[in-house]
């Protein structure tokens, strides 16, 4: 550990210079990510200071930041919308406290490559429900109507029916905001833009009197202390396992991203079960002190990176600077006005949506577009923990679904002293023919039926070889075994016989085990070589024989 801490005066300096700016920029995202997450602006400053640091130090990427992001929060603000406002502190430390459990455990067991299979496809509709579920969710804060409905959705057809409610004072600073950001945007206080904007929005509300704009202080109070250590609702674990596990999920999934977007200084990718590990570890810490979750922040670290972040310092400093900036800045959190915030949520999950990337999934084909429309309109119509699951589930039919049509076989073509030539496959064997056949994709279960239709019919034709080359497979599924029974059967039956060429040892111990060996024979398996073409060569050769042997006998039989 104290290997990872060594620094060098060249490098701290513009380390702190990174995390100072990462603290100032990041200070309103925070309490703006913890209104998302339906609890106490100050707690998604609580999450700045604990998990950015502690999440530097145990992570294997240097660059990444472990903060708040809008997603998690969203996350935690449909699981805890529900509960009662007296009780939410004591649900939210027992559901970051499994969420970093769970994330741990994940990194524990070395579980990084499990995130392969979430499709990008499911990734794109859910970044883009996210999104549109940050914007649809400032309606009350931006407008100041309070619509009944829990839905997003309907909260903005709510509005647009009882637009004549809507208080214009606060929605005339919640413009403003936006406009504030927007036009900063473009000059090179872009950095700082959402700062200022809270900034002017503040002022601008004070000096007018703006009595009807709710403020930060109107809804919570700065605490009394810096930390308040809570403990979590054992009673409440039980039922906030699943969403603690889909929060986790997302957290790990957004970290990925960006342990393979910002390599380390070396030029190596981190390991993302370790990193699994340092979200873990920060978000376990975070329970205890009433912190939101965190995870791997895109926008975080490209704030820190574009700030001259040399090595894992400029994260932990960035930590350590929240604390005296909320000391000095408490009074002026709380004068924060409520639109203002919302505003600038508006902006994040504007600049969430990437047009390119919905773009490319739609070209890509149907099943990625199925995906992604189904991803998307589950988070707008379901809580977003339920939401995950639907994703997960629709990535592993994708899987399934494209795993089963990929399967082909073609047949090997022989040229005397050439190399075969691929082409179609016979429909039906004719007698006394040797064909040769490879198999392209996966061996999965449910591509079975796909791969025994293209094989050639049978037929009754009478003493008909076929030479099957498996190479390069190291285990065949269960499915593909009773096809191969059933064809070997059906050559057996009309007098033909069936070859397996370039099986590996493991799926020879899968034909013995399952009495398949015996049936086809064991002189008719030929295991794979490391020269390519050795066992294929010495099949054909033991199969012309055999094809040989029976027109001899039949000429035999015909000539007696």
């Amino acid at each position: 550990m104290m290997s990872l801490l060594k620094f060098e005066s060249k490098t701290l300096s513009a380390d702190a210079v990174a995390g100072l700016t990462f603290a100032i920029v990041n200070i309103p995202q925070g309490m703006a990510n913890a209104i998302l997450a339906n609890v106490n602006p100050v707690l998604g400053l609580y999450t700045l200071m604990i998990a950015t640091p502690i999440g530097a130090l145990a992570t294997s990427s240097v660059f990444m930041n472990v903060s708040t992001t809008s997603a998690l929060s969203v996350a935690v603000g449909d699981t805890l919308g529900s509960v009662p406002a007296a009780q939410r502190t004591v649900h939210l430390a027992a559901l970051v406290l499994l969420t970093g459990l769970v994330q741990l455990l994940f990194g524990v067991f070395r579980l990084g490559t499990m995130l392969r299979f979430v499709a990008n496809s499911v990734m794109v509709g859910f970044i883009t429900g996210v999104a549109a579920l940050i914007v649809l969710g400032q309606t009350a804060d931006f407008t100041g109507y309070d619509s009944p409905f829990s839905n997003k959705v309907l909260q903005l057809l709510d509005l647009i029916l009882h637009w004549q409610q809507i208080n214009w004072a606060t929605l005339e600073i919640g413009l403003i905001t936006i406009a504030v950001i927007l036009g900063l945007g473009l000059t090179r206080f872009s950095k700082i833009a959402m700062v200022l904007a809270l900034v002017v929005s503040t002022i601008i509300t004070a000096v007018l009197n703006l009595e009807s704009v709710q403020l930060v202080g109107d809804i919570t109070q700065m605490p009394d202390k810096l930390f308040n250590f809570a403990l979590p609702s054992l009673s409440a674990m039980a039922g906030l396992l699943p969403a603690a596990a889909a929060v986790a999920v997302i957290g790990l999934v957004q970290g990925a991203g960006v342990s393979q977007s910002y390599p380390n200084p070396d030029g190596s990718y981190p390991d993302n079960s370790r990193d699994f590990v340092g979200q873990g570890v920060a978000n376990i810490a975070t329970g205890f002190f009433q912190g939101i979750p965190a995870g791997g922040s895109m926008s975080g670290t490209a704030v820190t990176v574009n700030a001259g972040a040399k090595t894992r310092w400029a994260n932990i400093l960035a930590g350590v600077f929240v604390a005296p900036l909320v000391l000095l800045l408490g009074n002026f959190v709380m004068r924060v006005p409520m639109p203002a915030l919302a505003g600038l949520l508006i902006v994040v999950g504007f600049q969430s949506f990437k047009p390119k990337d919905v773009l490319t999934v739609w070209q890509t084909g149907l099943t990625a577009r199925i995906a992604m429309v189904l991803t998307f309109i589950s988070t707008l119509v379901m809580p977003l923990q339920y939401a995950v699951f639907v994703g997960v589930i629709v990535s592993i039919m994708l899987h399934v679904f494209t795993s089963s049509n990929v399967v082909s076989v073609v047949e090997f073509e022989l040229v005397e002293r050439g190399f075969p030539i691929e082409r179609k496959p016979p429909a039906q064997l004719e007698a006394g023919q040797l064909v040769v056949l490879y198999v392209y994709g996966n061996l999965f279960f449910a591509s079975a039926a796909n791969f025994e239709a293209q094989l050639p019919q049978v037929n009754q034709v009478r003493r008909a070889a076929v030479l099957l080359i498996l190479r390069g497979r190291d285990e065949i599924d269960s499915n593909f075994v009773g096809v191969l029974q059933r064809y070997q059967q059906t050559l057996q039956a009309s007098g033909g016989a069936l070859f397996l060429a370039g099986i590996a040892p493991n799926v020879k111990d899968q034909l013995m085990r399952t009495g398949l060996s015996s049936q086809i024979g064991e002189d008719r398996i030929f295991l794979e070589q490391p020269q390519l073409g050795v066992s294929m060569n010495s099949a054909i050769s033991v199969a012309r024989q055999w094809l040989n042997t029976g027109k001899k006998d039949r000429a035999n039989h015909h000539n007696g």
